[in-house]
């Protein structure tokens, strides 16, 4: 799941921090921009793979133009994937299809299991 939240950058002498505004607690240092982007992926995706797997609600993320930041500071969009680290552990399911379709996705050398989770994931991503 790719998750995108804006992040506001602050430069304090020779390095910089950042804090998540809609995730309390969020937050990390580097000493070039650089290393505090990658640091700030980090810990986005630990933060929320921690609520995931507490199965924690969090906010959604602000619209970054709507985020003050002063003139030692600017707000940019930081992503992150969490699906890596996600708990790997498979889980077996049964389910039905119709005939047509088995035909169709076997003929055609689809994976069963990476079609469903793609789909699986796409529907989730939009709710």
């Amino acid at each position: 799941m790719l998750f995108v939240y804006p992040a506001i950058f602050h430069k304090e002498k020779d390095a910089y921090w950042v804090e998540f505004p809609d995730l309390p607690g969020c937050q990390t240092y580097g000493n070039t921009i650089n290393e505090t982007m990658e640091s700030a992926q980090e810990a986005l995706t630990g933060y929320l793979l921690t609520l995931l797997e507490e199965k924690a609600s969090f906010a959604s993320p602000s619209d970054p133009t709507a985020i003050y930041s002063d003139s030692n500071s600017f707000t940019t969009l930081v992503t992150c994937n969490v699906n890596p680290y996600k708990d790997a552990k498979a889980v077996k399911k049964t389910l039905t299809i119709p005939a047509w379709l088995n035909e169709q996705a076997t003929a055609r050398g689809i994976n069963f299991s990476q079609a469903l989770q793609e789909a699986l994931i796409s529907k989730i991503q939009a709710k």
